[in-house]
């Protein structure tokens, strides 16, 4: 069992994937400071923050519904990610690694709420 959402694997692959968004974002063109990199950071932030928050629910239902609005979060980082790339704000190197680490994340965040799932009672899980 596990003591705080830090343990998570969801969770510490999400976080990677946030840092790895803010040093992608810098990168952009001033002209996306206001407009497609906040979108992309909030986004991305909001993948960790609702494993982090969820994590201390106690009903299941409360617990899948902010892993729900992760995997929200996550698809559409999904397609920042592709806008990005066909922007020509990154490249193929970045892309591919962007890519790995957002699947990577949906595969923990997916196989974490099918645990939530099966649980027979509600109780903080790795």
């Amino acid at each position: 069992m596990s003591n705080t959402f830090q343990n998570l694997l969801a969770w510490q692959a999400s976080h990677k994937f946030v840092l790895d968004v803010y040093k992608t974002t810098c990168l952009f063109p001033r002209h996306e400071r206001f407009a497609l990199c906040p979108q992309f950071e909030r986004a991305a932030v909001s993948i960790a923050a609702n494993i982090a928050e969820g994590y201390r629910k106690i009903s299941k239902a409360d617990k899948l519904r902010f892993m729900n609005i992760s995997q929200g979060s996550l698809e559409e980082c999904r397609y920042y990610i592709i806008l990005s790339h066909d922007l020509g704000y990154i490249d193929q190197n970045r892309y591919a690694l962007l890519c790995e680490e957002i699947e990577n994340t949906s595969r923990l965040l997916n196989a974490y709420s099918r645990k939530i799932k099966e649980s027979t009672f509600c109780e903080t899980m790795e």
